[in-house]
């Protein structure tokens, strides 16, 4: 890993833009993509009082038929006529989850780099809102761009759209990346906080980032394999960021790896 004093800037979005399109064949098959897996990952309907989560008494809305009988008493007490919903009942209650997914554009995004970033962007995309979680995407280089803060609404198309049309860059500066997905995370209130990264892990910008991963709550690492990766860094990181490590060699690999990582937070 090569450490250096290269200084990283937050790059504002229209900057980068500016009289750039993404390859017009790239794009489609990348939204092909990402089409494909957002509808293969839509889950069925959840149903109230089931799965995993913390258990609470709440008013009934047609879902559990788990009642809290003490707590339908003391309501029924001082209710005369009492409605359906007086009836109090237990549900598992969701708590919510904040992700920003740090993806890697240092190179030139084409070939099966741009298969894995589409994959993970639908995938991502779709579970969080699946959920009812919320989504921040940061894209980086030797810089970085943060593309869609926690609480912005940016359809998965038009966030693949951003990350195509960011230029081609040599440089890769995983630590100030890290640092740009911290501080997102850290204006979040959410009981989950996570953070995703999709790199080949290959740093040579910048400071160590092994110190930036201990400050964060959860850090995941999708490894992208397919060509030259450092697989002892990205190791570090998901042990320091408490997280886990998944590789990802092409863009099928992706939604398995995701399920791995996120499945079993509630």
């Amino acid at each position: 890993m090569l450490v250096t004093g290269q200084p990283a800037a937050l790059r504002d979005i229209g900057e980068l833009f500016e009289n750039t399109s993404p390859d017009r064949e790239v794009a489609a098959m990348a939204q092909r993509i990402a089409r494909r897996l957002a509808l293969r990952r839509r889950p069925p309907e959840r149903r109230g009082g089931r799965g995993a989560g913390r258990l609470a008494s709440v008013p009934y809305r047609y879902r559990s038929d788990d009642i809290d009988l003490d707590r339908t008493i003391e309501v029924l007490t001082e209710r005369p006529v009492p409605e359906e919903t007086d009836v109090v009942v237990r549900e598992r209650m969701h708590a919510r989850r904040d992700v920003v997914l740090v993806v890697d554009v240092s190179g030139s995004m084409k070939g099966e780099k741009v298969r894995v970033a589409a994959a993970t962007v639908a995938a991502l995309s779709e579970e969080v809102a699946a959920r009812g979680d919320r989504l921040a995407l940061v894209a980086f280089w030797s810089d970085a761009a943060l593309l869609k803060p926690l609480d912005a609404h940016v359809p998965a198309g038009r966030l693949l759209d951003q990350l195509l049309r960011i230029p081609a860059r040599g440089l890769t500066n995983v630590g100030f990346a890290l640092a740009v997905a911290h501080a997102e995370l850290a204006r979040s209130p959410a009981r989950h906080r996570t953070a995703v990264l999709l790199s080949d892990a290959v740093h040579n910008a910048g400071p160590d980032p092994r110190a930036v991963a201990r400050r964060f709550p959860r850090l995941h690492v999708l490894l992208e394999t397919d060509g030259e990766h450092d697989a002892l860094l990205a190791a570090d990181l998901a042990r320091l960021g408490r997280g886990r490590l998944a590789p990802v060699a092409t863009h099928r690999h992706v939604a398995p790896a995701l399920n791995r990582l996120l499945g079993q937070v509630s």
